[in-house]
């Protein structure tokens, strides 16, 4: 669910490789949305409710504009990623975005996430 008028398609391809790369990785349903969160993490979780399997999906929603990243996991996909991991998942996201680039910094993060979210 790569969804923003701010990527490029290229860019949006880009993510979506890496969404399929996480799911593949983990087992678990991966969503990322960039754009808006008026609310902040109120936002992203209604946008997890939205998700087809959100007991297991794992949301990254990023706002650029604000400077906001929200991680949200079902509580399957909780059990396995720790809030810890997901902060540390945020400021490798986070370390990205301030360089310039959003993708890498997305790539980045879903490929930790899905990296910590394999069973052991």
């Amino acid at each position: 669910m790569p969804a923003s008028s701010r990527l490029s398609p290229q860019q949006q391809a880009s993510v979506e490789a890496a969404v399929a790369d996480a799911e593949r990785v983990s087992g678990y349903p991966f969503a990322v949305h960039v754009g808006p969160l008026e609310d902040g993490r109120i936002t992203a979780e209604r946008l997890h409710a939205g998700c087809p399997d959100r007991e297991r999906t794992v949301l990254v929603a990023v706002d650029p504009t604000a400077r906001l990243i929200e991680i949200v996991t079902g509580p399957e996909a909780a059990r396995r990623l720790s809030d810890r991991t997901c902060g540390l998942a945020a400021l490798a996201m986070a370390s990205s975005f301030q360089a310039g680039d959003l993708v890498r910094g997305l790539r980045d993060g879903l490929r930790l996430l899905a990296d910590h979210a394999v069973s052991p």
